[in-house]
């Protein structure tokens, strides 16, 4: 349409300068000639007419290359409008792939996702969209065909592609394939959030703390998590490369990773009770005893009474006296009563033993005040309160089971 226009609007114009040029021509008493010679040959003719055949000449050839050019631009505008009308097709096929794959049609998406890829102008999307389809319905060589090829089209997508990647294998539980992945995409960009939060994701998943300690650092200088997330992660990461080291039972090992902790993860609630349990475990309570015994004065915790009650010390009065020292500020904590009857038995102090442990029990009865005092009992000849002890332990340790049942049931 917009070339007859054009067509039209040159013949209008013309045929209106042919008429123009013949009137102001003819207003003339003598319009004049033209002689035109050529060798041998030779043209006359009236100027009027020369003119107009000057003006329709022009107009002739004006066409003439203008249907030329779009004869020689047709076979590509024809190409170019097949392109868009599958550019247009692989935009459709992108949103109805994704609305498959949003519906769980893992398989169709997957197939027009693929069939559209090539027309598309981002392929990318299509087979990383693919690849995230074919896992979902345990296609596990279609989904790295499909990475693979992502990797081929769109050169220079390496960490698009390897996110998308990481996260398939991680959904998947393969640590080591995504770890691998990850690290490789943090050697290309150190600094790239999405790679700092899944190399997070995967070490905390597969268990890797001592991965995650390395790596704290630069969640925090990239500020990929919150500085209390931050705080949280270091202190669970420092507790538990504590317990893992406590496993292998090497006091060296503890106390090297003990002074590497920061100041204010050791201050965080039951890290210090990580490592005081990890050395008393390890055999070396005793170079504890005076760090529980600080812990305690400054703030109360009935976890650390316990551990101080469980250290092997060289000088069994000292600790025993060391504990009394807090009586007067809590006369009426039942575990550290326990405790105090376990150091005064320590000690041989059988009187004061059995007064701790059966205020104790008369403040809050337990299972292990019972069982101390049943020893005690059984120690000095008195069988018939020995047994009496240990069946009320007994009782008490079968109610606490029912109940723990109950609450799981409920």
């Amino acid at each position: 349409m917009k070339n007859i226009m054009y067509f039209l609007g040159s013949l209008l114009l013309a045929v209106a300068a042919a008429f123009f040029a013949n009137k102001w021509l003819g207003g003339f008493e003598n319009p004049g000639y033209v002689l035109i010679g050529i060798g041998h040959w030779s043209l006359e003719t009236s100027l009027i007419v020369f003119a107009v055949s000057l003006i329709i000449g022009f107009f002739v050839f004006y066409v003439f290359f203008r249907v030329l050019g779009w004869l020689l631009r047709l076979p590509g505008q024809v190409k170019n409008r097949g392109k868009n009308i599958n550019f247009n097709r692989s935009q459709e096929a992108l949103i109805a792939g994704l609305v498959d794959s949003a519906e769980g049609n893992w398989e169709k998406a997957e197939k027009i996702l693929i069939k559209h890829a090539s027309h598309s102008g981002a392929p990318l999307i299509h087979y990383l969209t693919a690849a995230r389809a074919a896992q979902s319905r345990g296609a596990f060589d279609k989904r790295d065909e499909y990475l693979k090829t992502a990797a081929d089209q769109a050169p220079g997508s390496d960490v698009a592609i390897g996110l998308t990647q990481a996260e398939l294998h991680l959904s998947e539980k393969q640590f080591e394939q995504a770890l691998a992945t990850l690290t490789r995409l943090h050697s290309i960009d150190p600094t790239h959030a999405s790679v700092l939060k899944l190399l997070h994701q995967a070490y905390q998943q597969a268990g890797d703390w001592e991965g995650i300690r390395k790596l704290i650092p630069s969640l925090n200088t990239n500020k990929v998590l919150l500085e209390a997330e931050i705080k949280l992660l270091e202190t669970e990461a420092f507790s538990k490369l504590l317990k893992q080291t406590a496993e292998r039972g090497s006091v060296n090992e503890i106390e090297v990773l003990w002074s590497e902790i920061p100041d204010y993860i050791k201050t965080m609630k039951g890290v210090a009770a990580i490592y005081f349990a990890a050395m008393i475990d390890a055999g070396a309570g005793a170079k504890v005893e005076g760090g529980l015994a600080r812990a305690l004065s400054t703030k109360w915790d009935q976890t650390l009474v316990v551990l101080f009650g469980n250290v092997q010390s060289v000088d069994p009065a000292k600790q025993l006296e060391t504990a009394e020292q807090w009586l007067m500020m809590h006369p009426r904590d039942a575990v550290f009563l326990t405790v105090l009857g376990k150091l005064s038995l320590n000690c041989a102090e059988t009187q004061k033993a059995e007064g701790y442990l059966s205020k104790s029990i008369s403040i809050e009865p337990t299972v292990r005040a019972y069982q101390l005092l049943g020893d005690l009992m059984a120690s000095q000849g008195d069988t018939n309160n020995a047994c009496q002890l240990y069946k009320l332990a007994l009782e008490l340790a079968s109610s606490e089971i029912i109940s723990r049942i109950d609450a799981i049931s409920e």
